[in-house]
């Protein structure tokens, strides 16, 4: 019997292979080694194109892994690098190999914000740049009127709101490998935070929360350098028996962490573009407590994989229904809409519309299968 590889039944089905680059952030390696949003969703999106049978160029730093073509435009991820690196070297390093292997692509994909336009409208070659932050920011219409032709992505629809004028070609939900986190539908009495500590992403409110619902709440954060002094000043004097602090957390740890909790609380303040800890609690069977903010209508199906609230007062009513929802539709919710072959079809539908390419997608409809 005859053996075959993925990309020799693509071309004895004559399915096309597409040439892409992605282009990742330089703070962490892809995928990260702890925290690390937007460098998680690029390892997940190139492992899942490698698995269509694309070829796939990552460019990222040295110490990253993956079963595409590696690029390591620079030899370390730069967050907890020693001796510090000004982040613009690197990124300039990164925009020079891209450069100079441009033509080898049929799309280029950046995951990092604006520095990349003016060489990519001179280069004429076909991108699209997801944007991964908030964009209420002074400047940023400015900037892209200044580059009408430069297509983006959103990652929600919320998060175009605020820049209108851009040149949005398609809004592509995040999603994760189904396998990577496992659900658990026997959890613990105790809340969960996890995310940036930082005023906006309200870890103080989650504090209130979980006192005035009298329920242990566990955070897991990284200190970010520049925000030391917010949790020797906010977190750490509410820490006590019913407060703890876990640190960073890796996938394994994190999968217990989540899955164990009752709930996990998003008390945003600030227009969250998407909020991958969501949809991570969500894999892990835990319904979401989010305020309403940015994306979280939009991510959290209200009394089916979370309640989305007014505020703190609404969150603590929420608590007293959690138990009314079923983590097994919660884990249902997460896998019918932000699965990484999801997003992955989503992008590559992007990326067909970018180069005219309108005949259909024959890899949906011939896809062999895993």
């Amino acid at each position: 019997m005859i053996s075959l590889d993925r990309r020799s039944i693509q071309r004895w089905l004559k399915v096309p292979v597409m040439r892409i680059a992605q282009i990742a952030p330089l703070a962490e390696s892809v995928p990260p080694k702890l925290y690390g949003g937007t460098e998680r969703v690029v390892s997940w999106l190139t492992e899942e194109l490698v698995e269509l049978g694309h070829s796939v160029t990552l460019f990222a730093s040295g110490d990253s892994v993956t079963r595409a073509r590696l690029i390591p435009v620079w030899p370390r991820a730069l967050r907890l690098a020693r001796p510090r690196v000004d982040p613009v070297v690197a990124q300039t390093m990164a925009l020079q190999q891209v450069a100079d292997r441009a033509s080898e692509f049929d799309i280029i994909h950046f995951h990092f914000d604006w520095m990349h336009l003016p060489l990519l409208a001179r280069l004429r070659v076909p991108y699209v740049t997801t944007l991964h932050g908030r964009l209420d920011l002074p400047g940023l219409t400015t900037l892209v009127q200044g580059f009408p032709d430069a297509p983006f992505v959103s990652i929600s629809e919320n998060q175009r709101r605020a820049l209108p004028e851009a040149n949005w070609a398609a809004t592509v939900y995040h999603g994760m490998p189904p396998d990577l986190l496992r659900p658990c539908y026997e959890p613990e009495s105790y809340l969960a935070f996890l995310g940036r500590l930082a005023p906006e992403k309200g870890a103080e409110a989650a504090i209130r929360i979980a006192r005035r619902a009298n329920m242990p709440l566990h955070i897991s954060a990284k200190l970010p350098r520049d925000g030391s002094r917010y949790f020797k000043e906010k977190i750490e004097p509410e820490l006590d028996d019913q407060i703890h602090f876990v640190g960073e957390l890796g996938d394994a740890a994190k999968e217990q962490f989540l899955g164990k909790a009752t709930a996990l609380l998003f008390p945003i303040d600030w227009p969250e573009p998407f909020g991958l800890v969501m949809i991570e609690a969500m894999a892990c069977g835990t319904p979401v407590i989010a305020f309403r903010c940015g994306s979280v209508p939009e991510v959290v199906e209200h009394e089916i994989s979370g309640f989305v609230v007014a505020g703190e007062a609404e969150a603590l009513s929420a608590l007293r229904q959690i138990e009314h929802l079923d983590r097994y539709q919660v884990r249902q919710s997460f896998e019918r809409r932000f699965a990484a072959r999801l997003m992955t079809d989503s992008y590559l539908r992007t990326y067909d519309a970018l180069l005219g390419r309108t005949e259909g997608r024959p890899w949906e409809d011939q896809r062999v299968a895993s």
